[in-house]
């Protein structure tokens, strides 16, 4: 594997100076000025890198230690990209993407990620749907010990669905209503479970993360003992340096 490094992120010049980060596999991690932009590397030690937990953590690390040393302008590469040589990243990404690149900066110039997943209970919530919808409550409690057919099964079960639907739209309507005006940029990600409803990413001003926590915190009182907030206030910008 001699010469073969691994990629962490890239930083304006003139980028960290005198860092002393650990980065994958307890290699030391070093920077490399390249046509006007800063690499974050280390000595990559494996061929290729598994996407396990201990890598992918050990790879934001690097990347949030870094901005914790006051190098906030950061656009973070994808996981696993190792390099044999610095012309492949000339050739490849410095030169053809001088433009876009300087953009990104540009854009994340004081500016933070910050992150949201909201959970609910479906079982939990389900119950309380029938507790509140009276319409639905009925009409279930109609058929109940009745031989049913397919078309009143499925009716019935589009019916529940539908409520449910409802019922986490206008749940998700509250957070982007209350979060989305306090965003610069704002990007809804795919959900990764299935008590998961909602998972954003918002792009707002460095100094603003306070306000931003107050309000979180607000909607988890709102919603105590009903849903599960998770709130990441601090994290490399990945959603928002995404080359065209």
């Amino acid at each position: 594997m001699a010469n073969s490094l691994y990629l962490y992120g890239i930083f304006p010049t003139p980028g960290p100076q005198n860092l002393e980060l650990e980065g994958l596999d307890k290699q030391p991690v070093h920077v490399y000025k390249i046509d006007g932009f800063v690499f974050l590397y280390s000595e990559a030690q494996q061929e290729r890198y598994l996407a396990s937990r201990k890598n992918l953590l050990g790879h934001e690390r690097v990347l949030e230690q870094a901005m914790e040393q006051g190098y906030r302008t950061l656009l973070p590469l994808q996981f696993g990209l190792t390099i044999n040589n610095w012309e492949a990243v000339r050739q490849q990404l410095t030169v053809p993407k001088e433009d876009d690149l300087r953009q990104l900066f540009a854009k994340l110039d004081g500016k933070r990620e910050v992150g949201i997943k909201v959970f609910w209970e479906p079982d939990r919530e389900l119950k309380m749907l029938m507790q509140e919808n009276d319409a639905l409550r009925e009409k279930r409690d109609r058929l109940e010990g009745k031989s049913l057919s397919m078309d009143q099964v499925v009716q019935i079960g589009q019916a529940i669905e539908q409520a449910m639907g409802d019922r986490k739209q206008s749940i998700i309507e509250v957070f982007q209503t209350r979060l989305n005006p306090l965003a610069i940029e704002t990007i809804e990600n795919d959900l990764l479970t299935e008590s998961m409803i909602y998972n954003a990413a918002y792009l707002i001003a460095w100094e603003a993360e306070s306000q931003f926590n107050q309000h979180v915190e607000a909607l988890d009182r709102q919603f105590e003992n009903c849903l599960q907030i998770r709130y990441n206030n601090f994290t490399a910008p990945f959603n928002f340096a995404q080359l065209d």
